[in-house]
């Protein structure tokens, strides 16, 4: 019953949004004196859907028939795009926050060690999602400022407040981008030469952005990588020295690796030094 009761509000809902105009009220109307129930309903521009037997208290949705088919195809629009939005939520999260470098260094960290499954997958992502919003909270919270908060207060419309919201996070992209990168997406598009970074496109920078990441990312990685490449080595020269060459490296060198990685006490110098690089 709950769930035939939750569609049925889903679908009222759903046309009370196309609507443009819909309206709940409380308590049904009155019929007026010589009038009869369904010409009561009938009266007026509006369409009424009578759900008191279906909806605790008898809420009543009114549909405004006046409404001009631009009206509701523009509410249907900007549902689409809301919807749209929140589908690529998680693609903008990754490309045009500091998430892929974070995600790269730490995955990394486990390839260097040779733990293939330890911390778990699951945990190295939360760590790098919870490290992502540490780096971009000051974005974060310039966007609420300029863009969320007037747009709530209802003082600039969607558009303006697009457009401030977006002008942090193009900021931060462009002091992690190298310039290089940006040319050369810049001569790919084939747009004129921007003379500042206002003339730059989004779609130009986002790209450009990414890669700038990835090699910064790699060249960390290969820092972290080279000490415990080094140790492999050693324990492989000390085993072909003894003539057990049957015997892999990597079980043995493993032990000397984690020991390493926690006397120097390694999350806190690899989470520190990746935090310092995007500039915080």
């Amino acid at each position: 019953m709950r769930c035939r009761a939750l569609k049925i509000f889903a679908v009222v809902a759903g046309l009370a949004l196309f609507s443009n105009t819909a309206t709940a009220q409380v308590s049904q109307p009155a019929p007026a004196p010589g009038q009869s129930a369904s010409q009561a309903a009938q009266g007026g521009g509006s369409s009424s859907w009578g759900l008191s037997s279906l909806i605790p208290g008898g809420v009543q949705f009114q549909i405004d028939n006046n409404a001009t088919p631009q009206q509701k195809l523009s509410t249907g629009i900007k549902i689409v795009l809301l919807m749209t939005v929140l589908t690529i939520a998680p693609s903008l999260l990754i490309m045009m926050t500091s998430f892929v470098r974070i995600v790269i260094v730490l995955s990394f960290i486990t390839r260097a060690l040779g733990l293939q499954s330890i911390p778990p997958t699951q945990v190295l992502l939360g760590l790098a999602l919870f490290l992502t919003l540490f780096v971009m909270y000051p974005t974060l919270e310039q966007i609420k400022t300029d863009a969320v908060d007037p747009y709530m207060a209802e003082q600039i419309d969607e558009q303006m407040a697009v457009k401030r919201g977006l002008a942090p996070i193009r900021e931060f992209m462009f002091n992690q981008t190298r310039k290089k990168d940006l040319i050369l997406f810049v001569n790919i598009s084939k747009i004129n030469p921007p003379q500042t970074r206002g003339d730059v496109p989004t779609y130009v920078l986002i790209p450009a952005f990414l890669i700038s990441e990835l090699k910064t990312a790699f060249i960390i990685g290969f820092v972290i990588y080279v000490p415990f490449l080094v140790i492999d080595m050693v324990v492989a020269a000390l085993l072909l020295s003894m003539g057990m060459m049957m015997l892999p490296p990597v079980i043995i060198s493993l032990p000397f690796k984690i020991i390493l990685f926690v006397l120097v006490d390694g999350w806190y110098l690899i989470v520190g030094s990746l935090i310092a690089s995007f500039g915080t």
